[in-house]
């Protein structure tokens, strides 16, 4: 099964993850979303898979903090789009996907142990 990792190469949490693939042997494509921007198309696939595009973004993060008010209130799926393709580095990462559909946010070793059926 295919598995890909989006993320931020220098993102401390997307290390670990990576990390604990490679101890567990688990193949994964690597995708830093800075870089490759994710399409507006992705961007509305993965908000619905997870729960909304306020589940999807980290919201105590730097970046987020310091938008501009008027930015933190989205009022459409359009705006959300462009905010995250301007700022990529708000969705909480990493974000996996596999090629069963199955997407899952942000990392713990017992969230991967029962995602990819290790231990």
């Amino acid at each position: 099964m295919t598995t890909t990792i989006y993320g931020l190469k220098n993102c401390d949490t997307c290390k670990k993850a990576t990390k604990w693939l490679d101890r567990f042997g688990v193949p994964y494509a690597f995708v830093d979303y800075r870089d490759d921007k994710p399409s507006p198309e992705t961007l509305v696939e993965w908000a619905g898979k997870a729960g909304g595009f306020d589940a999807l973004v980290n919201k105590s993060s730097t970046t987020w903090r310091q938008l501009p008010d008027s930015r933190k209130a989205p009022g459409s799926q359009a705006e959300w789009k462009l905010l995250l393709r301007e700022h990529p580095q708000l969705v909480r990462r990493p974000v996996v996907v596999r090629d069963d559909g199955t997407f899952s946010q942000g990392f713990s070793d017992n969230g991967f142990k029962k995602l990819f059926g290790v231990g």
